[in-house]
């Protein structure tokens, strides 16, 4: 059974860093995309970064170009996504979900969303 499971947000003050980890079960990580999302409140779900199958990273927010970093631990079964210099916009849940082996610009591509982690950027 396929399952996706996100951890690691927390509150963290403006400045500060964290690492979001999500967990993949059911299936290889190096077989499939796994991409990061976030939804703020009152606000659309937006796609913030992808590592495709052959480890080659996007980031489709610029906003966070420089700030944030996708990887992946094949031995782990398990994506990150490192975020350095947070920002209270940076405020959301966060998802992880899949697509097949490249990463769309299309969310609809995703698949097997995972509960999402709660990230709070706050003095």
């Amino acid at each position: 059974q396929v399952h996706l499971e996100e951890s690691g947000g927390a509150l963290v003050q403006p400045g500060g860093s964290l690492t979001l980890s999500c967990a993949a079960s059911g299936f290889r990580v190096d077989t499939w995309a796994l991409g990061w999302f976030r939804q703020a409140p009152g606000k659309e779900r937006e796609a913030v970064s992808c590592i495709a199958s052959n480890g080659i990273p996007t980031y489709f927010l610029d906003s966070v170009k420089g700030r944030f970093t996708i990887s992946r631990d094949n031995v782990q079964n398990t994506a990150y996504l490192r975020m350095d210099t947070l920002k209270p916009e940076d405020t959301a849940i966060y998802f992880c979900a899949r697509a097949y082996q490249r990463c769309p610009d299309d969310s609809r591509w995703f698949g097997s969303w995972g509960q999402g982690t709660q990230v709070t950027v706050s003095s």
